[in-house]
């Protein structure tokens, strides 16, 4: 039996010895001092985009590794091998032998030292929207074509001489505007300067109508990089149409949306159209593209700084009125939960919310299961069957993918809630700080089990509708009449089942009715906001025009008594 146990000793031996490994650095000509950081090895069957842009939710996506690295040196190499976790492929030893296109990345990360009195290591957005791919800074290599082979031992090195260039600045144009402020608050609480920016869209006429103060509408979303939908020049008669979009089924996509954002412009500039003040604000911070603006003990106060530091400073600059009456919010997906938490949190600084396709407003139904009644997140559960739980879906009910595989993406890109990606900010902003510095997992990363203390911390925190039925006797009278939700029935990423509870709530409230709107496109996926008469891929390109006639109402129907309803309607 014992040599029996020696024979089996030595094969595991050998066999570990015959694996690739990969020894990944850096020269002292990228970086004389050690860094902190994220290193991920990617592996793909073409360099045709980069590996590094193959990384995704769909079948298709290439093989991803990762390593967090602490104080590594110049051409010291961070050692991926069997033993370190892979996405879709859990180990390199599942890989199958082949010719593959190999890329490594660094995704530095910066020590901060927060005024909770943690200390954390993150990835500081640098201007690009937390990005690992593209971040300013960030080391990678150059594609390499390499061979695995199997039973063989391999040891790969891949240096990353190359950097991630920094990136301009948007500049100032007749109409688009940018600002960009010093955030006490958020200062404060990161132990180093933080900083808040927004694209402002100015009316026509701003500077023929000095007396003019004017309504402000909030256009919440992901990070742009410039104000974006609006051209003061339309697209050349001869743009190439032979780019084509995979989930809209159209050629010539880049076309249309140059189009839709030249015919913008000419509604902005229009005589008839009301003029207002159109906001895009940028709040990338070192969990992700967005805060979702809202304090948060992770992210720190980002909902006072933009209500108290941000707008008072655009409104001042650029003539708002400056009160709640003139204020409204809309967006999809990330901005649609951003519009109607900012009404629901801030119910007085807003006269109406329109929230598309908004991400989950009722944790009873978080994307497809129940937060605080089921025990597990990627997995339906019985007593002799575990059935995976999708992640994603097209209008047809096809699963893209699963809970699981999404999730153990983004476990494989960051650790400690660091992936940059969508599970993970949703945990950075609604969880409570944990004992090591980063939030609390709300599951279990890699096996996916809920903690029922955490999930019980995110309903009285952040769950809308729990807060709004919880204080309908104080914020009933302060958001009746504001709420608009909007959301294909066919959402890619299940966002109609929370819809369906809110609409019941709101419907069923008294004492004020809420005096909502709710409404669904057929069969329409994410993120349809509103218009029936257009298909999605049109109606997504229109939210600055879309709200605006009821807007106006809303401002007729509820304003205070000597309220400018003139001097912005030239």
């Amino acid at each position: 039996m014992k040599h029996r146990l020696l024979i089996l000793l030595g094969l595991v031996s050998m066999a570990a010895q015959a694996q690739p490994t990969f020894s990944i650095s850096f020269p002292a000509s990228q970086s004389k001092t050690p860094l902190d950081g994220r290193v991920l090895l990617i592996l793909s069957k073409t360099d045709k985009p980069e590996p590094r842009s193959q990384v995704s939710d769909a079948v298709e996506t290439a093989q991803l590794f990762g390593v967090d690295v602490n104080g590594l040196q110049p051409g010291q190499g961070a050692m991926i091998d069997a033993r370190v976790m892979g996405y879709p492929k859990r180990s390199l030893n599942d890989v199958a032998p082949g010719d593959y296109y190999v890329q490594a990345v660094l995704h530095k990360y910066e020590t901060f030292k927060r005024g909770d009195g943690h200390t954390v290591k993150l990835p500081m957005d640098r201007g690009e929207g937390q990005n690992w791919r593209t971040a300013p800074g960030n080391l990678f290599s150059k594609p390499q074509k390499i061979t695995l082979k199997a039973g063989q031992k391999q040891p790969f090195t891949v240096v990353m001489d190359q950097v991630n260039p920094t990136l301009p600045e948007p500049k100032d144009t007749k109409f688009v505007k940018h600002i960009k402020i010093q955030s006490k608050r958020l200062t404060e609480f990161w132990g180093r300067p933080m900083y808040l920016g927004a694209h402002v869209l100015i009316p026509a006429g701003f500077d023929e109508h000095p007396e003019a103060r004017y309504p402000l509408c909030i256009f919440h979303g992901h990070f742009p990089s410039d104000f974006s939908g609006f051209s003061e020049t339309p697209p050349p008669a001869s743009m190439d149409t032979t780019d084509y979009i995979e989930r809209f089924h159209v050629y010539g996509y880049k076309k249309i949306v140059a189009q839709e954002a030249y015919d913008f412009y000419k509604k902005w500039t229009s005589k008839d159209f009301p003029r207002m003040l159109i906001v895009e604000i940028q709040h990338a911070n070192p969990y992700y593209d967005d805060s979702y603006a809202v304090n948060s003990e992770n992210l720190g106060p980002y909902g006072d700084a933009i209500m108290y530091e941000l707008l008072p400073e655009i409104e001042k600059r650029f003539r708002g009125i400056g009160q709640g009456w003139a204020r409204f919010t809309y967006g999809g997906s990330t901005g649609g939960w951003e519009a109607l938490a900012a009404q629901v949190f801030y119910p007085d600084e807003f006269n109406g919310c329109f929230a598309a396709c908004p991400d989950p407003i009722a944790f009873d139904a978080y994307t497809v299961f129940n937060l605080y009644k089921d025990k597990n997140a990627y997995y339906a559960e019985g007593p002799f069957r575990r059935t995976p739980r999708p992640g994603q879906r097209n209008y047809l009910g096809q699963v893209k993918v699963t809970m699981a595989e999404t999730n153990h993406r983004e476990l494989v890109i960051g650790t400690h809630t660091r992936s940059g990606d969508q599970f993970d900010i949703w945990e950075a902003v609604y969880s409570p700080v944990g004992s090591d510095g980063y939030p609390k997992r709300v599951w279990n990363k890699l096996t996916g089990e809920i903690d029922s203390t955490v999930a019980n911390y995110w309903r009285e925190h952040y769950d809308l509708m729990h807060i709004l039925r919880r204080d309908w006797k104080t914020l009933g009278p302060k958001v009746a009449g504001k709420i608009h939700i909007y959301c294909g029935d066919m959402d890619n990423y299940y966002l109609n089942n929370a819809v369906y509870l809110m609409e019941d709530f709101l419907k069923s409230v008294q004492n004020p009715p809420a005096q909502s709107e709710v409404a669904y496109g057929d069969r329409a996926e994410h993120c349809w906001n509103g218009d029936p008469t257009q298909p999605n891929y049109i109606s997504r390109l229109r939210y600055n025009t879309m709200y605006v006639d009821k807007i106006l109402k809303r401002i007729e129907a509820n304003h205070p008594e000597g309220a400018d309803l003139k001097s912005w309607r030239y």
